[in-house]
């Protein structure tokens, strides 16, 4: 920007244009420059959800009627089959600003290649093995996915063929709360030494924060003479009080405060076991009926995983017991939390089922391992290995804008999932999907592979393909026909 006193701002150039919000274009029309240079592409606006508002670049000729527009119609990037193809389902949306790009680039090139497969699981583990044997450097692969949970599958398959990856957008599938969760569960199986995992976990158990559980282990570190347990199990009856006296200060009036213990009486009808029941750990004078709920579910998880040898059956167990329904439920009520305090249950089971679908892919992950301690090294360490630095670029659609690849993927394109109808009913639309779609085709410079699944084995769903691909001209007008029908009655509900 040039400023001069006299005058305010001669000239005013705006990048990305087509992103603008409504206080942007107040700022800009409040500035009222002599000069105003904009530059935009209207078929790559995809932040209405964060209050970009399309019809300021899309009425931007009336409201400067003067204006000279021009038209870059060159693609350094794409190939013609590439671009042919975004082109074709560009088109679908109504043309503000017409446009016919013409590729420079003049040698052989490959046609997008369409990938169907039976289960989304199948094209998870096919796309990671095709992507394993391409001969493009793998720093010039990317995936592209409109839904995190996509990038979840993608991840994990190329985890299990050792291959790094970085993702952008979204969390890592490692990273993600119910996955270390399961995880803490397992390290302590290993090494119960592991205090902060046991701390980790028992931070989900309502009325117990950190300092509590680190209270508890210790406890049970001293009725099982330095395991927590044999202090769980197999607990020194002589010792009445297993927690440590906290340090006193008598200056500052600060007394140790388990002096008197609480009672456990108040758990009777809870239906503990009556050899937990007589554990000196439900004395702790904080424990509630929630809190030691979950601490009896603790140790029944523990007791059922003695003995097992397979990593796959101790996540299966471990997934399925009592005390992890619990945490997946309280994350699930979390991310479902309305402003209002309320829970929506819609989205309460989305989520449920999205770390059902979580716990399907770390099961798959630990099926090569035969011992603990190598499969928990690989999660641990080697997931954090594998997922930072070089490597295959994981990306959501909104993170690749104005990126480009070689070779890009882009998965699950399925009607409901891309475009996303959920999505388009809490205020986006058909349009901005297919401009997502458009900008995501539009990242590939030589090979593109389009890639959708047609049975979901978690929820049980059949899926119809994306309407994209019949608008690219890539599936036939029957099931296409039927995916339309389904947009209309999606519009209805």
């Amino acid at each position: 920007m040039c400023k001069t006193k006299e005058l305010g701002y001669q000239e005013v150039l705006v990048d990305e244009y087509q992103d603008t919000n409504a206080l942007q274009g107040t700022l800009i029309d409040a500035m009222n420059p002599p000069s105003l240079f904009c530059v935009g592409d209207y078929d790559q606006s995809i932040y209405a959800f964060n209050g970009a508002d399309i019809s300021i670049i899309g009425t931007f000729s009336k409201k400067f009627p003067t204006a000279q527009v021009h038209t870059l119609t060159k693609n350094y990037r794409s190939t013609v089959p590439i671009l042919s193809l975004a082109t074709k389902v560009i088109e679908h949306n109504e043309r503000i600003y017409p446009k016919k790009l013409e590729v420079t680039r003049g040698h052989d090139s490959q046609p997008p290649k369409l990938l169907a497969y039976d289960e989304l699981f199948d094209q998870y583990h096919a796309m990671a093995a095709q992507i394993r044997d391409s001969q493009t450097p793998k720093e010039e692969i990317a995936v592209i996915f409109r839904n995190n949970s996509s990038a979840d599958g993608i991840e994990v398959g190329l985890r299990e063929l050792g291959i790094t990856c970085k993702r952008k957008g979204g969390t890592s599938f490692f990273d993600s709360r119910e996955v270390k969760a399961v995880l803490d569960f397992y390290t302590l199986l290993v090494n119960e030494s592991d205090m902060m995992a046991f701390i980790h976990l028992f931070e989900f158990a309502r009325g117990i924060g950190s300092a509590m559980a680190k209270e508890i282990y210790i406890a049970l570190k001293i009725l099982g003479h330095g395991s927590i347990f044999y202090g769980l199990y197999a607990p020194d009856e002589s010792i009445k009080n297993p927690f440590e006296k906290r340090k006193l200060n008598h200056q500052l009036g600060l007394f140790d405060d388990f002096l008197e213990l609480g009672s456990v009486g108040k758990f009777a009808k809870l239906g503990f076991e009556d050899k937990f029941m007589r554990n000196p750990i439900l004395k702790h004078p904080k424990l509630t009926k929630e809190s030691a709920t979950f601490l009896h579910d603790f140790y029944l998880l523990f007791r059922d995983l003695k003995g097992v040898k397979q990593p796959r059956t101790i996540v299966k167990k471990i997934a399925e017991s009592a005390i992890y329904k619990y945490i997946a439920e309280s994350l699930a009520s979390k991310r479902a939390l309305l402003k209002d305090g309320t829970i929506d249950e819609k989205q309460k089971v989305e989520s449920l089922v999205r770390i059902s679908r979580k716990m399907v892919l770390l099961e798959e992950l630990s099926t090569p391992y035969s011992e603990h301690e190598r499969f928990l090294n690989a999660m641990i360490l080697g997931s954090s290995d594998l997922t930072q630095g070089e490597g295959v670029n994981l990306l959501s659609v909104h993170a690749s804008k104005g990126l480009e690849y070689k070779e890009v993927y882009i998965v699950d394109l399925m009607d409901g999932r891309f475009p996303n109808r959920k999505l388009m009913q809490r205020g986006g639309s058909l349009d901005e999907e297919r401009r997502l779609f458009y900008v995501a085709v539009t990242r590939a410079k030589d090979i593109l592979y389009l890639s959708y699944a047609k049975y979901d084995k978690i929820k049980k769903l059949n899926f119809l393909t994306s309407q994209f691909l019949y608008e690219a001209g890539l599936v036939p007008k029957d099931e296409a026909f039927r995916a339309m029908v389904l947009k209309e009655e999606a519009k209805e509900d």
